[in-house]
């Protein structure tokens, strides 16, 4: 009596669990046919007894993005040294021309100061030789003057001998007339010894002519002047005696 009082609250329970069941089934399938089926993209590893756990490949895309923009900035620091090498080898050569024109100028500006001087040291060189010569010039000219007016003095003086002695060894003849007045020519040897005469223009007869003649041949070795270099082995005398 008492086993049939236990089984029977079990079997209510029993009975109450399947209900419930089934209404949870019938609300399920109800839902199903009401709502649409989402297809689900499950991805999954099939496992068996002997195979190797492998696990889902990561998502790259940021990391590659990120490569990508290292790279970018890599390459655009390139690009910018670059630049800036080629901006300092720029101004490098910019400066280098610079200098080397500043150079230029410099030898060239000290070539022509050179060439000033110089060109001023020949015009003085020039000048002082033309001075010089000049100055030589005149000197020379002075000692020419000066050896002419000696020599002239000098030749006046042998000549007015020649005449002095000639005259003295003159005789007058009877119809030499006043103001008598010949040109006498001369040859003599070094010693002064009379060699010929002659006589040229002259205002008296041939008796006059040969009278002086004889008057040169009598002065005969003729004085030797003082100075040897007015020596002349060819005389000229004009013969003009004094009244």
């Amino acid at each position: 009596m008492q086993n049939r009082e236990s089984v029977l609250p079990i079997a209510l329970a029993v009975l109450l669990h399947v209900v419930l069941f089934g209404s949870l089934v019938v609300v399920f399938d109800f839902g199903r046919r009401t709502q649409l089926a989402i297809p689900l993209a499950i991805k999954g590893t099939l496992v068996t007894e002997n195979a190797v756990v492998i696990p889902p490949e990561p998502d790259t895309r940021e990391q590659e993005r990120l490569e990508r923009l290292r790279e970018q900035q890599e390459q655009q620091k390139r690009i910018d040294a670059e630049a800036e090498r080629k901006r300092i080898a720029d101004e490098k050569k910019r400066q280098e021309l610079a200098e080397a024109r500043k150079e230029r100028e410099r030898i060239e500006a000290e070539r022509q100061r050179e060439a000033a001087i110089e060109r001023q040291r020949l015009e003085n060189e020039r000048l002082r030789k033309e001075a010089e010569d000049a100055i030589r010039q005149q000197e020379l000219q002075n000692e020419a003057e000066r050896v002419a007016a000696v020599g002239a003095n000098a030749l006046a003086a042998y000549i007015f001998a020649i005449q002095q002695k000639v005259e003295r060894n003159w005789v007058r003849p009877a119809n030499a007339e006043v103001g008598l007045e010949c040109i006498v020519n001369v040859r003599q040897l070094p010693g002064g010894e009379v060699v010929d005469v002659s006589i040229g223009r002259c205002n008296g007869d041939q008796t006059v002519k040969r009278s002086i003649e004889s008057a040169v041949y009598k002065a005969s070795p003729l004085p030797m002047p003082r100075d040897p270099s007015v020596f002349e082995r060819s005389l000229t005398l004009i013969f003009k005696p004094k009244e």
